[in-house]
């Protein structure tokens, strides 16, 4: 059988900060990669380099050294624009803090991306309409934020990511913000859409219990890689979330 195809590699990257005695190196000499339709979870501490690490993927940081490539292509030697296209056909992104516009049904913050992308409004609203299907969310379009609970404006911001399918969703402390039975059900989302939808997921937390719900765990110490290993899937509970 044929090995997936990387989709993210990290060859020999640094990323530097400051000069002299005020130098940090967040990244030293990391070697990753990421291929497509994985679920990977980054540890590590505060200052390990994880955060680090998700800006350089989400190119919203360059390297200081070293090669970063996404799909095969060389990111680091893109324009600002080129790096903007990157993100806005490629990535998704999902943030702890949801990042929903308050005023803004559930249907218009999924077709936001779409907007930007320049795509007629009969198929925004049928794309953002699959979306929020995708996430369990289907008589909730008209909703505004503060009508949902904090698990469902999490469930509008990974419908967001979706619509513009996004060759991966970057998922940034996704349930920092939530208790933990709605921690649980957005991380069986999240494993549903992996497995059922073979969507890649890159996601950093701090938290083991909550790592544990990816497919492979990558643990960052001091700017370096100290442990990356596979992660015993809870498949059960993925086949028990909503289609």
């Amino acid at each position: 059988m044929t090995a997936p195809a990387p989709l993210i590699e990290f060859r020999n990257v640094s990323r530097v900060y400051g000069r002299g005695e005020a130098e940090v190196r967040a990244l030293d000499g990391v070697d990753l990669t990421i291929a497509e339709g994985e679920f990977v979870a980054i540890m590590g501490p505060s200052g390990s380099g994880k955060s680090t690490a998700m800006n350089i993927i989400g190119c919203l940081d360059r390297p200081t050294g070293g090669e970063y490539l996404f799909k095969n292509t060389p990111v680091q030697s893109l324009s600002n624009d080129a790096l903007a296209l990157l993100r806005r056909h490629y990535l998704g992104f999902v943030f702890q803090g949801f990042n929903l516009l308050p005023r803004t049904s559930a249907l218009e913050n999924v077709e936001l991306p779409l907007i930007y992308k320049g795509v007629p409004a009969a198929e925004r609203a049928a794309r953002a309409q699959e979306a929020l299907a995708k996430v369990g969310l289907s008589g909730r379009g008209a909703h505004h934020p503060s009508e949902l609970s904090g698990g469902q404006q999490q469930r509008v911001a990974i419908a967001r990511a979706l619509a513009g399918n996004p060759a991966v969703i970057l998922a940034d402390e996704p349930t920092g913000n939530l208790d933990s039975h709605r921690s649980e059900e957005i991380l069986i989302l999240l494993q549903d859409l992996n497995a059922r939808e073979g969507i890649t997921i890159v996601m950093v937390t701090h938290e083991p219990d909550i790592a544990a719900y990816a497919r492979r765990l990558v643990i960052f110490t001091d700017g370096r890689i100290t442990r990356d290993e596979p992660v015993a899937w809870n498949q059960a509970a993925a086949a028990e979330a909503p289609i």
